[in-house]
């Protein structure tokens, strides 16, 4: 299945990239789980639209992408764009990070050159290039907000994701963001990036504390779960707040309709791999240096600005 990634986070670099020259194909695998969330449908939705768009303006890049269901199918896929496909390069967002070192590395040793995305691998030094989102600065940025909305004494809950050195990043950026403000974190739970565990989560503190002014939510598919149920309980109102992330174009249009209760979001974005594809493309087409690491900024998504963040036609 031939299809490919891209983003225009480096347009400048491949517009004015010299002409190709006739030669062999330029083969770039690109490798990542089978979507198993709204977040990783949207990162497909993606790559496929970035697909058509690189290759139509590059004709000699093949860019061939695969997505696979479990860590042992990823393997697998990257040993068959070794032995079948002899890819020149390879951007691989890791199903989970110690199982997949070992086989970017096997596809490193082939002569690849090697783009990480998000998940990095347990060794470091394998990748050319890494471009994830800046999980730090997304907690950060939420609490600046909600110091600017919230005053001494307020109430606030929140919902966290999985277990992860991810998750553990958010929150304790937030957490030091947010000290000193008087602020009151009445309690924080997993909620592990599911919308029917943010409500069911949301309902429990719901249960508990009859004074919350805010929510963090840390995720759209929480923001969504919590959402539900402050309206089951009929606290959606007197100011309530709920703060989410990543992008999800529900909660962007809601922002863009001037939604009172999710007024802004913090971009995690699942175009992230497409900023890896363009990056991996512009080395072999940019006559400048395409290596190290490449962190995604995490943009407060407001009315002024979400028209720009919003893909009508994505899943996510």
């Amino acid at each position: 299945m031939r299809k490919v990634v891209g983003l225009a986070a480096i347009a400048s670099v491949l517009a004015f990239a010299a002409p190709a020259t006739a030669q062999e194909k330029i083969k770039i695998g690109v490798s990542y789980p089978t979507p198993t969330h709204a977040w990783a449908a949207g990162m497909n939705w993606h790559a496929e639209v970035a697909e058509k768009r690189l290759e139509a303006l590059y004709p000699d890049v093949d860019l061939i992408l695969v997505n696979s269901p479990d860590p042992s199918a990823q393997a697998s896929a990257l040993e068959d764009l070794v032995a079948v496909h002899q890819i020149d390069a390879l951007v691989v967002l890791p199903f989970e990070s110690e199982p997949l070192t070992d086989p970017v590395l096997n596809v490193k040793k082939s002569g690849a050159w090697i783009t990480v995305v998000d998940r990095g691998l347990s060794q470091p030094g394998i990748e050319d290039l890494y471009v994830a989102g800046n999980n730090p600065e997304l907690g950060r940025v939420s609490a600046k907000y909600m110091k600017g909305r919230l005053k001494d004494g307020d109430n606030i809950v929140i919902l966290r994701g999985i277990p992860t050195v991810i998750d553990n990043e958010r929150f304790d950026a937030f957490m030091e963001e947010i000290k000193g403000s008087g602020i009151n974190v009445l309690d924080h739970k997993h909620a592990n990036w599911n919308r029917d565990d943010g409500f069911q989560v949301m309902q429990d503190f719901l249960s508990r504390f009859p004074d919350i002014d805010a929510v963090w939510a840390q995720d759209d598919d929480i923001a969504i779960g919590v959402v539900a149920a402050l309206k089951q309980a009929g606290r959606d109102g007197n100011g309530m707040f709920v703060v989410g992330g990543a992008g999800m174009k529900q909660i962007i249009k809601g922002i863009m309709d001037g939604d009172d209760l999710i007024p802004i979001d913090v971009l995690y974005p699942p175009s992230m791999i497409a900023t890896a594809m363009d990056a991996t493309v512009a080395h072999f087409k940019s006559n400048g240096p395409i290596a190290g690491r490449y962190i995604l900024g995490a943009t407060l998504i407001t009315p002024e600005n979400a028209e720009s963040y919003y893909f009508a036609e994505s899943p996510f």
